[in-house]
């Protein structure tokens, strides 16, 4: 499933269009924002192994499925706030395949989209996004309607950091079904939801993993869901967004996802939560996620980068002093922060020792790595 070569006008359109939702997206939550006081609780889960292949149908009917744990429900994007209608996620892997199945309670399934690379979002959709190394940059993102019709892109770095969404980048050997448990486009009958079932094979995500490797029993990769949910009315027998009253504009949409993000904005991919792989089979006993330390390093690091931006938006450059940003306030339990930074007049580097020997980094464009011997594969 990789569609036709791309159109650059086609992809032209796309990005621009892309730029202003992304601009809105961050309009809800500008620069001076303080990300820094949400608390930071990813969800975490293990991935556990398929015995063999699976049909990507959207039914679910394999051993394997029937023996993974669904998610927890999803929640609002914002908190913990719980949506009205019930999505869950339940992930395999193997060693071709990442794959992933959703359950989309839904009493009016609906779509409009048919053609690849469209902007699923403008329908409801399922959405998955990926960051295998976990420094924020080079992450990916797939969304499919209840069509089965996706949309798959690559960001170099996330919008607030300038981007840019690369769409014509595909997934090549892309895999998607989906089952309607109900009718589709019908009005007037209660449909239970949609299923949706993904195979994405690890060749295509090894630009941003690392050491461009598909992941390692005991790897985790950063990773999170998200649903978009239109209020829809039926006009002459026909489902359409509802409208503002005032303004003549559909209403806005729900966004309901797997790990709390905390703002309206699914591009701050250090929210996301983790995924760890196991060489266990599905339906064996539950193995333990392994907290990696460092994470609380790169969250201290992380808050330091915001006050960074808040700094620079009233000021119009960077501190180039930590205590302009009150780094002493930071704390890392069972660590002594002591971070440092380099300033210059448009970029900047804060840095940290890390638990087990390591030193962990962070840059102006939002990017964090590791040096160090507990995680050797991690690369700037």
């Amino acid at each position: 499933m990789t569609g036709d070569a791309p159109d650059p006008m086609r992809i032209l359109a796309l990005t621009l269009v892309l730029q202003i939702v992304s601009l809105d997206l961050w309009g809800q939550a500008p620069p001076g924002h303080d990300f820094e006081k949400l608390p930071f609780a990813p969800r975490q889960t293990i991935c556990y192994r398929a015995a063999a292949p699976l049909t990507i149908d959207g039914r679910l009917d394999e051993s394997a499925w029937r023996r993974t744990a669904w998610s927890e429900p999803f929640i609002d994007i914002e908190g913990d706030r719980r949506p009205h209608l019930s999505t869950r996620v339940k992930m395999l892997w193997d060693d071709e395949h990442f794959y992933i199945a959703a359950e989309l309670e839904e009493a009016d399934v609906w779509a409009t989209l048919t053609e690849r690379d469209s902007i699923i979002f403008q329908d409801n959709d399922f959405e998955v996004f990926i960051d295998p190394d976990g420094d924020t940059h080079g992450y990916y993102e797939l969304e499919v309607n209840a069509f089965g019709t996706a949309w798959d892109l690559m960001l170099v770095q996330p919008y607030r950091d300038g981007g840019p969404a690369i769409h014509a980048w595909d997934i090549a050997g892309l895999q998607v079904g989906v089952v309607v448990r109900g009718t589709i486009n019908r009005p007037g009958d209660r449909d239970d939801g949609w299923t949706v079932e993904i195979a994405i094979p690890w060749k295509i995500l090894l630009e941003a993993a690392p050491a461009r490797k598909p992941p390692r029993a005991g790897d985790q990769w950063r990773v999170n869901f998200s649903r978009v949910q239109w209020q829809l009315d039926v006009s002459e027998g026909l489902y359409a967004k509802r409208l503002n009253a005032k303004t003549g504009k559909p209403l806005a949409e729900d966004n309901w996802v797997w790990s709390p993000q905390g703002a309206i904005d699914m591009h701050m991919p250090e929210r996301w939560g983790f995924v760890q792989f196991s060489h266990a089979p599905a339906g064996a006993p539950a193995a333990p996620f392994i907290e990696n330390r460092n994470e609380r390093v790169k969250w201290a690091l992380r808050r330091l980068y915001y006050r960074q931006r808040r700094f620079r938006a009233a000021h119009g450059r960077y501190a180039t002093d930590l205590s302009a940003l009150d780094a002493a306030s930071i704390q890392v339990e069972g660590l002594g922060f002591r971070p440092s930074m380099q300033v210059t007049d448009s970029l900047y580097e804060i840095r940290a020792a890390g638990f087990d020997n390591t030193i962990v980094h962070l840059r102006q464009d939002g990017k964090v790595w590791v040096r160090g011997t507990e995680t050797p594969r991690d690369r700037p």
